[in-house]
């Protein structure tokens, strides 16, 4: 289906169906595609999550928990009509650390704890325009066709934490095999909450969180195994180390449309 060509939904709150965008985005600021992605997906206490949140957002949950997700993907950043990018300005390797919330007028989203890109200039962008915590790091995407995995490694650069002084870098390192794929009608309520999230919200400006709006298809999931992890972007956020092992899914990736800044 076309971009532009979007059926228009009834409202944000209950989409046309499982996993799908329940907008339209008539006006989009950046096109995007998000690819190579894996999800892993942790269930921690509400009340540990809700302390990291600010003013103004509720965590929400599923199975009687909150969920935290880590998220390393492989970016690509187009502009103009023509959907044009500089590869080594726009294409990038990215890590994002996130939780799933509602606002006080109910809407649904994602709040960031931190997101790592391998471009300064695309973090400078993201802190100034849409006030992200976004962090310039190291970063690689490895994939073995032989072994059939794919490898993620991030290594936090700049801000630097406590200014640099005395302070490891957080990093991370994700290694998974992607697997069969999921058939749309065999996802479950859990699958569509920690995945079918469309809005994002920022820190607090003029007394409210600041958000945005980003349109895409559902996402094409596939099962994966978690061969490899070793992780401090989470407790790097403020977090407490993970119970148990995370539920994991791959995507090949979406194209996306990401809307202005919004109240």
């Amino acid at each position: 289906m076309a971009l532009d060509n979007v059926p228009a939904a009834p409202s944000e709150a209950t989409g046309p169906s499982p996993g799908a965008c329940p907008f339209t985005l008539e006006r989009a600021v950046m096109r995007q595609r998000w690819e190579r992605l894996t999800f892993l997906h942790w269930a921690f206490e509400a009340s540990a999550v809700q302390a990291l949140l600010p003013p103004g957002l509720l965590v929400e949950t599923q199975d009687g928990a909150a969920w935290v997700s880590l998220v390393p993907f492989f970016m690509r950043v187009t502009s103009g009509r023509r959907g044009v990018g500089v590869p080594w300005a726009s294409h990038f390797p990215e890590t994002n650390v996130r939780t799933y919330v509602r606002d006080d007028r109910g809407r649904p989203g994602i709040w960031f704890f931190s997101l790592d890109a391998a471009r300064f200039g695309a973090v400078a962008t993201a802190r100034t325009t849409y006030r992200l915590p976004y962090f310039w790091s190291s970063m690689r995407l490895d994939e073995d066709p032989a072994a059939g995995t794919t490898t993620y490694t991030c290594r936090r650069r700049w801000p630097a934490p406590g200014g640099g002084a005395g302070h490891p870098a957080a990093t991370s390192r994700v290694v998974v095999r992607p697997g069969e794929r999921i058939a749309p009608a065999d996802l479950d309520a859990r699958e569509h909450f920690l995945t079918a999230r469309f809005r994002l919200f920022s820190p607090v400006h003029a007394g409210a969180p600041r958000t945005a709006r980003a349109w895409h298809q559902p996402w094409p999931l596939h099962r994966a195994d978690l061969l490899d992890l070793d992780d401090t972007l989470l407790a790097a956020a403020g977090l407490s180390a993970p119970a148990g092992d995370p539920l994991v899914h791959y995507s090949p990736g979406v194209d996306v449309r990401i809307g202005p800044p919004e109240s």
